[in-house]
């Protein structure tokens, strides 16, 4: 069996209904199928996680649905036909092009951030970060921390304020997660430094299969989620004091030592940029 490859479009987690063209999708899916170039990756009474380039999460809420457009890590496009989604990003490059299309218009994410985005009714509200939504003139709306923009108004497109206080119950699961896939990211930072520190090739993604999912291991340093969760990288968890939760509370240490897969390298997305190849246990 081929080791599986962390690209964009892979399915990192699911509950509920989930399909890929109608295929349904369960936890045996999960870090070992992608949604290629065309499908449509659909939730009924369900959830999905998807992986975009390094350090970026597509989340889908419930009765939704997304059409991968391009895996590629220079030029990622998703288009969001149903639904509700949410995007965290934890590491954006200059050399990446993350496009999340809504009601025909494309939103480019700029910077690290959460990006919310409405099929039903056609919209992007950025709780973090900064975004350009792509119009028909080169200059675009950019859009920053507490900026929405409906998608679907005849007339001129402008941001507005919105309460970034006022949350649903996709933002909520997506801080759940986020917390989750913190928590892989510290597990196999740690085993990297103390394990495996021969299979370490810089940023990118490594399975980790005590969590059953890919986690995301920054090539240098220490630094917060967009949630304000800690993310490590193996030399700082070797030479820092590291800590675990949210915003420096502890919330308990490492449960056993997963196997983190050996990467391989990735041509373009950026220098140093590698996405995960390996093995599953």
């Amino acid at each position: 069996m081929a080791a599986p490859v962390a690209r964009p479009g892979m399915l990192n987690y699911v509950e509920g209904q989930v399909t890929i063209d109608g295929h349904s999708m369960g936890s045996k899916s999960v870090g070992q199928t992608e949604v290629e170039p065309g499908q449509i990756l659909t939730t009924q009474q369900g959830r999905a996680e998807m992986l975009l380039t390094p350090g970026v999460f597509l989340r889908l809420s419930d009765h939704s649905a997304a059409r991968m457009v391009s895996p590629s890590l220079t030029d990622t496009r998703v288009e969001l036909l149903q639904g509700e989604a949410l995007v965290e990003a934890q590491d954006v490059r200059k050399e990446n092009r993350i496009d999340v299309i809504d009601h025909g218009v494309g939103t480019l994410l700029e910077k690290k951030g959460i990006y919310r985005f409405d099929a039903d009714h056609p919209m992007v509200a950025v709780f973090d970060g900064k975004a350009k939504v792509l119009t028909n003139d080169e200059k675009g709306v950019e859009l920053g921390k507490g900026k929405e923009l409906a998608l679907n108004t005849g007339g001129e497109l402008k941001g507005q304020k919105f309460d970034r206080d006022q949350v649903d119950s996709l933002y909520q699961w997506s801080k759940l997660r986020s917390e989750y896939d913190a928590q892989a990211n510290a597990a196999s930072a740690r085993t990297i430094m103390l394990e495996n520190p021969g299979w370490y090739y810089g940023t990118g993604w490594y399975w980790n299969p005590w969590y059953s999912s890919w986690a995301f291991v920054p090539g240098a340093g220490f630094g917060y989620s967009p949630f304000g969760f800690g993310f490590y990288s193996p030399g700082y968890l070797a030479y820092g004091r590291p800590f675990y939760g949210y915003r420096g509370a502890f919330r308990g240490g490492f449960r056993g030592a997963p196997m983190v897969v050996r990467p391989g390298r990735a041509i373009g997305g950026g220098g140093a940029v590698h996405l995960g190849r390996g093995a599953r246990m």
